[in-house]
């Protein structure tokens, strides 16, 4: 039976719809919680943050590019992304287009910090590119429903801290999930094992150290400039196939 259009997005649909509706409890809760209880809630968070960083950035050890190790391949992609980043000033234009819709829908916080910081903890991972797949190409949303869940709770304690930003996040959720779920398969053929493909394992690594630093900025122990090193995400795939060329 052929697949409907609802079929092979109602996992990101779901996703989105609960990643929203957590927005929306984060919202409610903000500054009603004692500052100690909204403290504790976006250390949770920061703590579990840090963790799943770690977990994505160990996906580097299998991307190795010809002869050149996966964390040496991270490492240039993530250094040149952020210089590319900053000569392009990606973090002050992310930040200038967030006051704008913070005025546009009178919203309070860090509009940009929670946007960049839910959007790389809700779309950067295998789990994001491993269940649109599998939606797109038969219709099964169960590993996305997982991640609805666990990007729904994650949503509710981001948006305590850094406000309405988050519930932006839903945007890029439906473009690149949906956008995934379509193109299933093309991606399948492309990438027909993409847990183990060293583009995808890199991509995720880099992701995944990105991830680390929006836990040490919910943890307040420094400012990273995430933002910045977004551009190291393209970057990332074409340093694999340069390294992948040259041996």
């Amino acid at each position: 039976m052929e697949l409907t259009l609802l079929d092979r997005l109602s996992g990101t649909l779901v996703n989105a719809a609960t990643v929203a509706l957590g927005t929306g409890l984060g919202l409610a809760l903000r500054g009603r919680l004692p500052q100690r209880m909204a403290r504790i809630m976006v250390q949770g968070v920061g703590l579990t943050t840090l963790f799943i960083g770690l977990s994505m950035a160990q996906a580097l050890g299998g991307a190795k590019g010809g002869a050149v190790d996966g964390v040496v391949l991270g490492l240039l992609a993530l250094v040149l992304g952020g210089l590319l980043g900053e000569a392009l000033g990606v973090e002050e234009a992310l930040e200038g287009l967030g006051e704008k819709i913070k005025r546009a829908v009178r919203g309070g916080g860090s509009f940009t910090e929670g946007f960049v910081a839910a959007s790389l903890l809700f779309c950067v991972g295998p789990m994001t590119l491993l269940g649109s797949i599998q939606n797109g190409l038969t219709g099964d949303a169960s590993l996305l429903l997982l991640k609805a869940t666990l990007d729904g709770m994650s949503a509710i304690a981001l948006t305590s801290s850094f406000g309405i930003g988050v519930g932006f996040s839903v945007v890029v959720i439906l473009l690149y999930q949906g956008g995934v779920a379509l193109l299933a398969g093309t991606l399948a053929q492309v990438l027909p094992d993409p847990a183990q493909d060293p583009r995808v394992l890199l991509v995720t690594g880099v992701g995944g150290l990105m991830v680390l630093g929006v836990g040490i900025n919910l943890l307040g122990l420094t400012k990273v400039r995430v933002g910045s090193f977004l551009p190291a995400l393209l970057l990332a795939p074409l340093v694999w196939a340069l390294a992948d060329w040259l041996s």
